[in-house]
């Protein structure tokens, strides 16, 4: 198929990550069970519903790209992925849903040549939604607002650092910040993190630990928007649709 219109698709993925987000917060009012995948992470109902929404429209939005979705792959289903495909994270932050602290997401992601072009990151609980992509700039939509974003240049103060609050290794994090100039840690659940980053909240976002791709392709896509980078510790960047969908540890940068 022809290459799609990106600033079209983009304002597309909103009403379905919002319809999305409606199924996950009708879960979250509940007493919901929660299961375990064969990986032994969590998983609830509000994971698969949205999955089903959002992989059905997106079919219907584009018929000829492929949609990757985590419950799906975590499922057994193989999709093929070719130059152009959807990677979809329906609940990023299952443990923060679990804990009800609000910091979880719905992702949605657009793929191209290895690269992440456009992309929607949805935080419901928080009502912020956060959007952008290569070339089409970012920003955020919070209380009826819509609102550009974009990185910071780091201040004279030193970097705000951004990890994770359910995944870390304080070693790991100590070596690489080494030699750097760092002026306060953030802790943010999901892929809050490279929001923050994307919106100057924050400088750096290194991952120190596993991800999969669609854990991070719709807040990369953001990011990029906002005029950061997704780099691995060697300072490549990072690619999509490897075998196994699975990361290297990487770094999230904002201006340098």
């Amino acid at each position: 198929m022809s290459a799609p219109n990106h600033t079209d698709l983009l304002q597309q993925l909103v009403p379905i990550v919002r319809a999305a987000g409606e199924r996950v917060m009708a879960v979250y009012a509940t007493d919901f069970d929660v299961l375990s995948k064969d990986d032994a992470s969590p998983v609830t109902a509000a994971d698969q519903q949205a999955e089903d929404l959002i992989t059905e429209a997106l079919t219907r939005l584009t018929p000829g790209i492929p949609v990757v979705g985590e419950e799906a792959v975590s499922g057994g289903a193989r999709p093929t992925i070719g130059e152009r495909f959807w990677l979809v994270d329906p609940l990023d932050g299952t443990k923060e849903f679990i804990s009800r602290n609000g910091e979880f997401t719905v992702n949605i992601a657009l793929v191209e040549h290895g690269q992440p072009v456009l992309g929607v990151v949805l935080a419901p609980a928080l009502d912020a939604l956060y959007a952008g992509g290569v070339g089409l700039g970012a920003w955020l939509e919070q209380g009826g607002q819509r609102t550009p974003i974009a990185c910071r240049a780091v201040p004279p103060e030193g970097l705000s650092v951004v990890a994770s609050r359910s995944h870390g290794d304080a070693a790991a994090l100590d070596a690489f910040l080494a030699g750097r100039k760092v002026a306060r840690n953030v802790s943010a659940g999901s892929s809050l993190k490279l929001c923050l980053v994307a919106s100057g909240q924050a400088d750096v976002y290194p991952r120190l630990g596993r991800t999969m791709e669609w854990d991070i392709a719709a807040g990369h896509a953001v990011l990029s928007g906002a005029g950061g980078v997704v780099e691995r510790l060697d300072g490549q960047p990072l690619r999509y649709g490897k075998p196994g969908l699975d990361n290297p540890h990487f770094a999230a940068w904002g201006l340098r």
